[in-house]
Order: structure tokens, then sequence, then C-alpha cells
């Protein structure tokens, strides 16, 4: 008789939004039409304890791999270190959650990107923003200049300082939380493409407009359709994918000056009904079926 294939998708466990849920639930869908039966499950089950020195869980025994719809390191890297192969992989999940660490591991690789200094960490809420330090951002990136947590979706945490007196005013802010000043890329501003990758292809792409906000994302009332990927942008994309091992993606691609594409972001949980929405490419039965040939090889 052959083994029951069982899967897990694990979300998590203060979710709020609608829009992670139905994510799961999808997953979920496509998954059990290939025949693997799936639970959702909040991450407030504790499910990885180190004890006597050992990472225990019921995870592995009951569950031959996770979709991991959560973005917490401890979990992700407890549960792959006891042997619970998830998608995306720990590390994978950890550089791109962090956009600094993003940018950074992509360096080397040939992969355009608007220039980006880190922000300086901060450790006590009394410290004082040196003018030196306001002056040295000014230099590197020019007004107006994009700031950005380097922890976020959504577009939440990503500003715009068009002077002198925004800029400090976000530096005060945002002092004592890991973030970085970036160049605003002018000929992108209220516009990206989102590029789908689901192992190692770029699937879907969808151009994000917004006539009211630097920020493109269809959450803060930017406006998706479909678009016909360059075949440029599609390499680079599927190279960001390759270069950081993720099975699935979505990357944000600025328009450069002349239309290079620039890679803004790369987001290791991307939503995607969205885009599924606009583009009719169906990215759940894409993931689905690219995690049931690399565990089952069918």
């Amino acid at each position: 008789m052959e083994k029951e294939k069982r899967a897990l998708v694990l979300i998590n466990a203060y979710l709020q939004s609608e829009s992670q849920f139905s994510q799961a639930e999808r997953m979920k869908e496509e998954l059990e039409k290939l025949g693997v039966r799936t639970d959702i499950l909040r991450n407030d089950g504790f499910y990885a304890v180190v004890s006597d020195g050992k990472i225990k869980t019921e995870l592995v025994e009951k569950y031959d791999f996770c979709v991991y719809f959560d973005k917490d390191k401890y979990v992700s890297e407890a549960l792959e270190k006891a042997g619970l192969k998830l998608f995306n992989n720990h590390e994978a999940i950890r550089v791109c959650d962090d956009k600094m660490q993003t940018y950074i591991a992509l360096c080397g690789k040939n992969i355009p990107m608007p220039k980006t200094v880190s922000g300086l960490l901060c450790y006590h809420e009394n410290a004082t923003i040196r003018k030196q330090t306001v002056d040295k951002v000014e230099s590197l990136v020019g007004y107006p200049v994009i700031v950005k947590e380097c922890f976020g979706s959504q577009g939440k945490g990503v500003y715009m300082a068009k002077d002198r007196t925004e800029l400090v005013a976000l530096m005060k802010k945002l002092k004592c939380r890991p973030h970085l000043f970036q160049e605003t890329v002018k000929t992108s501003v209220g516009k990206d493409v989102r590029v789908i990758v689901v192992g190692g292809k770029a699937i879907a792409a969808m151009l994000r407009q917004s006539d009211t906000d630097f920020r493109s994302n269809i959450e803060l009332g930017g406006k998706g359709s479909a678009y016909s990927l360059p075949f440029q942008t599609q390499m680079l994309c599927e190279q960001i994918a390759e270069e950081l091992a993720l099975d699935y993606c979505g990357i944000d691609i600025l328009f450069g000056v002349g239309g290079k594409p620039l890679v803004c972001e790369v987001n290791s949980n991307a939503f995607f009904a969205g885009i599924e929405r606009v583009t009719g490419v169906n990215v759940a039965k894409a993931y689905a079926s690219h995690i049931c040939r690399q565990v089952y090889g069918v």
C-alpha cells in the first residue's frame, strides 16, 4: 500500500491579513489536487523545542514537507535542522526577509541595483543624529531619498525624504531599527514590475502603477495589469532566484534610465492572488507542482 502523502502549510501565529490566509488555502487546494493531504497550522503550537541539546518536533514524522508562509527565522532554522524539508529553505527566507541582507547577498553577481547604503545601527533612544551623518547620506544618495526599514512588506516601512528636514526626522524615527537609504529611481516612481519565479522559471509578471503614491504596491492602492516580460528582465529574475536558492519568490523590478531593469526587492513569501487575477496564471498550481516534483519526483 502506497504511503499517504502529507504536507504542512505553516502560517504566522498572529495572522490577521485575509490575503495571507487565502494564500495558504490556495496552496492546500492545489496540493490536494495532486494527491497530497495538507494541513494549515498557525505557528503558535511551539512545534520546535530545544531540549537535552536536541531539537524536538512532531512535524518530521507527520509531514513530508512544509510550505513555510511565515518569516520567523528561528522556527524555520529549527525545523530544518530537525529534518523537515521547507519551501523555501531557511537561508533563502532569512536573506530575503532583510532588505539590506538581500542587496549584500546579490553583490558581485552582475545584478543591477539602486545605490544603497545601510543605516547605522543604534542601541539607545537618546542617541543624537550627527550633522556629519546626515551630510554623508545626502552626498551618497541625493534627494529625494528612499528610506526603508529592513524588515517589512506590502510597502510598509518604506518612506521618501524630499529634503533635509524630512530625512533627519526619518533618521530619528528609525535609528533603533535596522534600515537603509537608497537613491530614488526617478524613472520608476510609482511604477514597477512584480515577477513571480517558480522552480527557476519566471512564470508571471504584473505591472504595478500608482497615481497617488511613490510606492506601487497593490495593498496601498496601486493598480496591476498583465505585463509581457522582456527577455533581459526574465533572465535577470531567474538568475536572482538561482543565486538565492529560492524555489518560489516575487521579485520587484524598477525601470531604470532607458528601461534598464533594476532590482528593488526580493520576497520569498510574495502574495500571488493579485497576479493570478490579472494574468490568469495559476501560480499556486505551479508552486505545488514544483514542490511535488522535488519531493516525490512526479
